[in-house]
């Protein structure tokens, strides 16, 4: 104990020798001022969806395109699926629920599971789902696409939400509420951004989450949406497959945005580009939060004082034993008799420092 205390004393002594005292950095940013970006972010990709709605008979153009690439390549899973969704209510009540549901359920869960016990790791991710949101929000604009349900009957697709709607809160026109799917962009099919932020909270959960059933719930989680959205007929395979490639290019993106951001902030605080902020500098050698400790290394690995010196350390340190000595006729492994004993013990300096 005595040890610990003068190591955190010379960490703290070299601190304050430096011109000032560290803090830890400020690993969770303030919840408030994150929902407000959330929602001015998603108030702006909605916007931005309706306004980005094309040409019907171009949306409709791409999405025959998409279906005859899928065909020569053999990829076209869409129509065994829907037909299997439509045929058994049993499994095509419970993907339309999903759906409709969980696109907007699992993600705020994981933002917040990450806020609350993964501060380290919540900017970045945040970051990175925002820059693949706006990311979609260019494909839309750029290529309206027609899903599969709002072909012609003649192309064999059938839309099970419509066929469904009975069973559910949304109506005949898309996921959303009854009455509201006239807000929506019904050709914002083209990335998939239900199978992009299902594969974000996929990758999330299997890196930082802890348990093995969650982990492993993180790898079926886009395995299931991947299948939903083609089964009830909103997406083609190759929206899925656009939408897991926009989360890759938000993926790399994340640290050159994240840097600009820093030097647009130093800059705007009348700061040298790269100079600590004013809430704390990130300490060298400090752990993140979900590390096994929060203390900084310098307050843990500093040696104590006398440790430099072996002759002081071998003058100081206490006799394990304190002079204790086991019964007659006890002997356990490497004792030393008690002729030894009294032997050394004539001579004063301690056995510890020979």
């Amino acid at each position: 104990m005595e040890t610990a205390r003068m190591s955190y004393r010379a960490s703290a002594s070299a601190a304050r020798a430096g011109g000032r005292t560290t803090h830890p950095p400020r690993l969770r940013p303030r919840w408030w001022t994150e929902l407000a970006l959330l929602v001015v972010v998603y108030a702006a990709y909605s916007a931005g969806r309706l306004l980005a709605r094309g040409d019907v008979s171009t949306a409709v153009d791409h999405g025959l395109a998409i279906l005859r690439v899928e065909k020569a390549l053999f990829l076209n899973a869409e129509h065994p699926l829907n037909r299997l969704f439509t045929s058994t209510p049993a499994i095509g009540i419970p993907a339309d629920f999903i759906y409709a549901s969980l696109h907007y359920l699992v993600t705020p869960a994981v933002l917040v599971w990450l806020f609350r016990r993964r501060p380290a790791r919540y900017r970045a991710a945040r970051t990175w789902l925002m820059i693949s949101t706006l990311l979609g929000l260019v494909g839309f604009t750029l290529l309206p696409t027609c899903p599969p349900r709002l072909l012609d009957a003649g192309h064999g697709f059938v839309d099970t939400m419509a066929q469904y709607s009975s069973y559910g809160w949304w109506g005949t026109e898309a996921s959303a509420p009854r009455g509201l799917g006239g807000m929506t962009n019904q050709y914002a099919a083209m990335p998939s951004l239900h199978v992009g932020w299902a594969v974000w909270c996929g990758v999330l959960l299997w890196k930082h989450a802890r348990t093995p059933l969650v982990r492993w719930l993180g790898v079926i989680y886009p395995l299931v949406i991947t299948v939903v959205v083609m089964g009830t007929a909103n997406h083609y395979f190759l929206d899925a497959v656009a939408g897991a490639a926009v989360m890759g290019a938000g993926a790399l993106l994340t640290g050159p945005v994240t840097r600009a951001l820093e030097r647009v902030r130093a800059l705007a605080a009348g700061r040298p580009v790269g100079a600590e902020p004013a809430d704390g500098p990130s300490p060298v050698g400090t752990e993140p939060a979900d590390g096994p400790s929060r203390m900084p290394l310098t307050a843990r690995a500093a040696p104590p004082a006398h440790a430099a010196d072996p002759a002081r350390s071998a003058r100081t340190a206490p006799i394990v034993s304190g002079g204790c000595e086991t019964s007659a006729g006890e002997r356990f492994p490497g004792q030393r008799t008690r002729s030894s004993t009294s032997t050394s013990s004539a001579d004063d300096t301690p056995a510890t420092a020979r």
